[in-house]
């Protein structure tokens, strides 16, 4: 009995080991067949269609974000008070009537007998009515006609009632301060502000939609990126359980299987941050479309891919197209031309006032005529008639009137004014310092975004060759280390070049859709068509 233990133990150790082996030979079997029958390519694909969401293509993001984008409303909000601020300049050369209507009594004693009764009431009701308007020269010209009727107890009032009237035409053209540009100074400035209002909404439109692709492809790319990380998480847990497997056939020591589980748990890790880096990229592109995905979703899923580039353009013309049409710099320029219409118009200001006026018009006078006893004398008026008659002797200069003069003001110091002139020139140097700035880093970004499309080829195959390589070395550390050749560390640092590997084919994929969105939104929307 004795002597069978050793032979049984022998056995049961020589059964234990071929059990391992034909374990790993059938886990050596699955890999190779799966291999075989699964490309890279295909395993993506399934992997991709494993991930949930809500379907999202560019065309419906545009159109969400055109009706929700916040960004835009500010753009329009900002246009509209633009409109609103020229059309108030405007407004301010509009001609505007006036009137006025007064009624009066007044009760006054006298100390005279020729006031004609010893408490003298008279009644008036007053009348004026005109129009006046300011032209763009600064000129003011008012048309104005007044009338009055006075009822009175006097007894040496010979009419009773009165009618006067009055009627006007007047002038003031101002001939320093306050002439030409500096009257229509605020009109200019508004019509280049809202010609500004109107380019930057074109360029918050184009920003947005430029933003929106941006995001769009980050989606894309992420969510490339997590689907990687899935598989190389599967690969690394197929890879920890085959190191146990050989650990428990005496094959490996502890250390691969330490190795492995490092990578696992390595992998995980990357696994999850790739899910936050998609779902967040996916806040992002709900926050600019103003929706959250459907029910039951936590993220958006693009189902378009990146487009094809067009060939290949100057970066120069590229540039030029740029300066011309960029909306951003345009409403820059505009800017500047509002500071000079008011720097125009404060120059003229810092001078001295010096207005000519005049005025040209004529009187009436009419009435109901009543007997005026003087003594033993009995009086009375030839003039008779009523407010019509009146209007009319004003209106036709029976009695005309006219008046012209000179008006000067002369501050003692100019400081108010010349300040004002002054602040604007410095205003107008700082804006075209700004707009100097703006073109040479839109020069900088449109010439960056066209290396980008230039190399984008070249890109593209460097990142497949770098991806078709790591999967060769992947395959080549499989075999390396089931034939003893290497280690399980080698094999995680393989595992970790190869999802780098991958990451870098995403970015490749969209840095060209992207490059393209961008010069797009550079160019106003004049690549590629007009170009």
């Amino acid at each position: 009995m004795a002597g069978l233990l050793p032979r049984l133990s022998w056995r049961n150790h020589l059964l234990t080991a071929l059990a391992a082996s034909c374990a790993l030979s059938a886990i050596h079997t699955r890999s190779v067949a799966q291999a075989s029958f699964e490309s890279p390519d295909s395993s993506l694909v399934r992997a991709l269609a494993g991930i949930d969401g809500t379907p999202l293509s560019l065309e419906e993001a545009r159109a969400s974000a055109r009706a929700n984008a916040t960004s835009l409303r500010e753009a329009e909000a900002a246009l509209a008070a633009a409109r609103g601020a020229l059309r108030s300049a405007r407004g301010r050369f509009d001609p505007e009537l006036f009137g006025e209507f007064v009624r009066s009594s007044d009760e006054s004693p006298t100390a005279t007998p020729f006031a004609g009764a010893s408490v003298l009431e008279t009644e008036a009701a007053t009348g004026s009515a005109g129009a006046r308007i300011r032209l763009p020269l600064g000129t003011e010209l008012e048309v104005s006609l007044d009338a009055t009727r006075t009822s009175t107890n006097s007894t040496f009032s010979a009419l009773d009632p009165q009618y006067d009237a009055g009627g006007r035409i007047s002038l003031v053209q101002p001939l320093l301060a306050g002439f030409g540009p500096a009257a229509g100074g605020d009109l200019g400035a508004a019509r280049n502000l809202y010609e500004a209002a109107e380019e930057s909404y074109e360029d918050a439109r184009l920003a947005l939609e430029a933003n929106l692709e941006w995001t769009y492809w980050d989606l894309y790319a992420a969510e490339r990126d997590y689907a990687v990380a899935q598989l190389i998480l599967e690969r690394a847990r197929s890879f920890l359980s085959e190191a146990e497997l050989r650990a428990r056939a005496g094959l490996v020591g502890p250390s691969e299987v330490a190795n492995a589980r490092v990578f696992v748990a390595e992998q995980e890790q990357a696994l999850l941050d790739r899910e936050e880096r998609l779902d967040g990229i996916s806040d992002a592109l709900a926050s600019l479309i103003g929706r959250r995905p459907g029910a039951g979703m936590f993220r958006f899923r693009p189902v378009d891919s990146p487009p094809e580039i067009p060939g290949e353009v100057s970066g120069d013309r590229l540039v030029e197209v740029a300066f011309e049409q960029n909306h951003a710099i345009r409403a820059l320029r505009e800017s500047v031309e509002a500071l000079r219409a008011r720097h125009a118009a404060a120059r003229w200001n810092a001078l001295p006032q010096l207005d000519l006026f005049g005025s040209i018009g004529g009187n009436g006078l009419v009435g109901t005529p009543r007997d005026v006893i003087f003594g033993s004398d009995t009086l009375r008026t030839r003039i008779s008639g009523d407010l019509g008659d009146a209007l009319s002797q004003a209106s036709s200069r029976d009695y005309g009137t006219w008046s012209a003069g000179v008006r000067v003001t002369l501050p003692i110091t100019f400081r108010e004014r010349g300040g004002e002139r002054d602040r604007l020139e410095a205003e107008i140097a700082r804006l075209e310092q700004a707009t100097i700035a703006a073109e040479r880093s839109l020069e900088e970004r449109v010439r960056a975004s066209h290396r980008e499309m230039s190399n984008n080829l070249r890109r593209l195959e460097a990142a497949q060759a770098g991806v078709d390589a790591s999967q060769e070395q992947v395959r080549i550390g499989v075999i390396e280390y089931r034939n003893g050749r290497t280690t399980a560390f080698e094999l995680v640092r393989l595992g970790a070049d190869f999802a780098a590997a991958q990451q870098r084919y995403s970015q490749a994929l969209v840095r060209a859709a992207k490059a393209a969105a961008e010069i797009r939104y550079l160019t106003s929307g004049a690549y590629p068509g007009a170009i």
